[in-house]
């Protein structure tokens, strides 16, 4: 490149960081894009390397506008898992647990053995554990813990640029350890056919399985049938051998609708329309009659909305034994980020939003004084009440100013831990409130990527001219490391998991993947397993290690503060 023209760009850049915190954005999300088998950076990551190359050319970001990003993201991460964290906090939810506590009890001890081993500072110590976890937001809140330190700015500037340089390293290599180990290399630990297990998993919770092995898509189907063998049998008799699984939602006689009551009497060669779950239909014609293949006649309107689920009675209980009307049913079940399996044994959870298919005459007019029994419906909510996420970060701010010593040594939440504590609250408060005028779920998930990766691309800026030396300094030992880090808590979850809980090996490599809150390795096991049971083990311990890990930035900070002073 000329010598003119990069003297341009970089004094450009240095006059007007904005441009290179963006820029950084962009050049890193298509870096993120890139796919190596079932390997991919993502866009956080991405934004990280591209934000450290550019960062060579000693671009300095202000402190304020990371920090600003930094609670963005915070309190929509806060926001968004508080209905999962606090529903998580239940018998089952406690059992799963016991995934996170052992990541954050094995973590901790390998951190702290290193840096006692290697004589790491608090920086490279926290991004390490950030890296070797894939815990995005531990980079967060360590570097806003180490800027509270009383250290002279330099030597604050150098241990946060620790921070983002060792968690880049590290993180690379856990991913790619977490990816592989859980995918592959588990299921021949445990000796196990990974896809004939979730095959087998999905077929005993009511999932139907087609004969090439890969599982019948949608769940909720409509199936139609000429009466013959159930000729003379009442719609009510019929509907009592369906069970709660299916419905009858249309009649028709010579071509004519009739008005659906549980007293008609069935004549051979009424058309009838089913709904339910795929399995639950799949043999009905061996009692019902002929199936029709040409539906074009027989088809009713469906009302589609959301029910959070509110009453603590049905928590715990299987999506069959969910007291539903005749003709509502459950098409899907999204608990968190994530979209559950609807079939008939999936465990339901406190705030659980149910998407409703509701095929009765009135639809939600008829439904609604049931479904009341089992919380309340989700308006379309467009817009966001940008009020609640001022007030959210503003008490957080507050709630981290505070410090309390244990042992002799400082800790504070700090305004990442003080922000997060209130985004949890209030998001919990309006998972239970689901009538109040919330934040939009896709505005709230921009808010979360945009404030991380706003926030990693400003550190990363900040820290490019001490990351050589870092690399320098320690070579392969941090990707050794970081690999490390994320293969031993893994195992000995594996073998909790396996060996103490019983658990079925989809769901077991699911808990995993949460307790790293690692969404790749998700997609692997899926893609191994060729359905999503996964989910019912991703879940919880994503919800719980999500809260729990960004937390120990803070305490990591802490002790090997204390461990150098000493």
């Amino acid at each position: 490149m000329d010598g003119a023209l990069l003297t341009f760009i970089t004094q450009a850049l240095q006059q007007v960081p904005g441009l290179a915190l963006f820029l950084a954005l962009a050049f890193g999300y298509a870096i993120g894009q890139i796919r190596l088998g079932p390997i991919q950076l993502g866009g956080v990551c991405g934004t990280l390397v591209a934000a450290l190359l550019i960062g060579q050319l000693n671009i300095s970001v202000d402190a304020d506008i990371k920090n600003v990003f930094f609670m963005l993201f915070i309190f929509a991460l806060g926001y968004s898992g508080g209905p999962q964290f606090f529903a998580s906090l239940n018998a089952k939810g406690i059992q799963m647990g016991m995934f996170c506590l052992i990541e954050v009890i094995v973590v901790l001890a390998l951190v702290l053995l290193a840096t006692k081993i290697m004589n790491l500072d608090p920086g490279t110590a926290a991004g390490m554990m950030a890296g070797a976890a894939t815990e995005s937001a531990v980079v967060g809140t360590a570097t806003d813990a180490i800027s509270r330190l009383d250290l002279p700015a330099t030597e604050i500037v150098r241990l946060q640029s620790n921070v983002v340089t060792a968690y880049s390293i590290t993180y690379i290599c856990g991913l790619i350890t977490i990816v592989i180990v859980t995918s592959q290399l588990f299921p021949l630990f445990l000796r196990i056919d990974l896809k004939g297990e979730a095959e087998k998993l999905w077929a005993a919770m009511g999932g139907s399985v087609e004969q090439d092995g890969v599982s019948a898509a949608p769940t909720v189907v409509g199936r139609a049938y000429r009466i013959e063998t159930s000729a003379g049998q009442s719609v009510a008799a019929v509907q009592q051998r369906l069970g709660q699984q299916s419905s009858i939602v249309l009649v028709k006689r010579k071509g004519y609708p009739l008005a659906l009551s549980s007293s008609i009497k069935l004549h051979r060669g009424d058309q009838v329309l089913l709904m339910g779950y795929r399995g639950s239909l799949i043999e009905a014609a061996d009692w019902l009659g002929t199936e029709i293949a040409d539906t074009s006649t027989l088809s009713v309107a469906l009302d589609t909305y959301d029910i959070v689920l509110l009453e603590p009675e049905l928590a715990g209980l299987q999506l069959a034994e969910l007291p539903l009307p005749a003709g509502v049913h459950v098409a899907a079940i999204r608990r968190g980020d994530q979209v559950l399996p609807a079939l008939p044994a999936t465990r339901l959870q406190l705030q659980d939003v149910l998407q409703i298919h509701d095929a009765t005459a009135l639809g939600r007019r008829t439904s609604e004084p049931l479904l009341s029994r089992i919380g309340k419906s989700l308006p379309d909510r467009l817009t966001s009440n940008i009020g609640i996420i001022g007030l959210g970060i503003a008490l957080g701010t507050w709630l981290g100013s505070f410090t309390l010593k244990i042992g002799g040594i400082p800790f504070s939440a700090g305004t990442g831990g003080g922000v997060l504590v209130t985004g949890l609250a209030l998001g919990w408060y309006h998972a239970r409130r689901a009538d109040l005028h919330t934040v939009n779920p896709d505005a709230l998930a921009l808010l979360k990527d945009l404030g991380l990766a706003g926030f990693i691309a400003g550190v990363g800026l900040s820290s490019g001219p001490q990351a050589i030396e870092l690399v320098k300094q320690y070579g392969f030992t941090l990707p050794m490391l970081g690999v490390l880090i994320a293969v031993v808590p893994a195992t000995v979850s594996l073998l909790a998991g396996h060996f103490l809980l019983k658990l079925s090996a989809p769901v077991l490599l699911g808990a995993i993947a949460g307790q790293q809150c690692s969404t790749p390795a998700l997609s692997a096991i899926q893609n191994a397993c060729g359905n999503s049971t996964p989910l019912l083990g991703y879940t919880i311990t994503y919800a719980i290690s999500n809260v729990v890990l960004p937390l120990m930035g803070p305490l990591i900070v802490g002790l090997t503060s204390s461990m150098q002073s000493g």
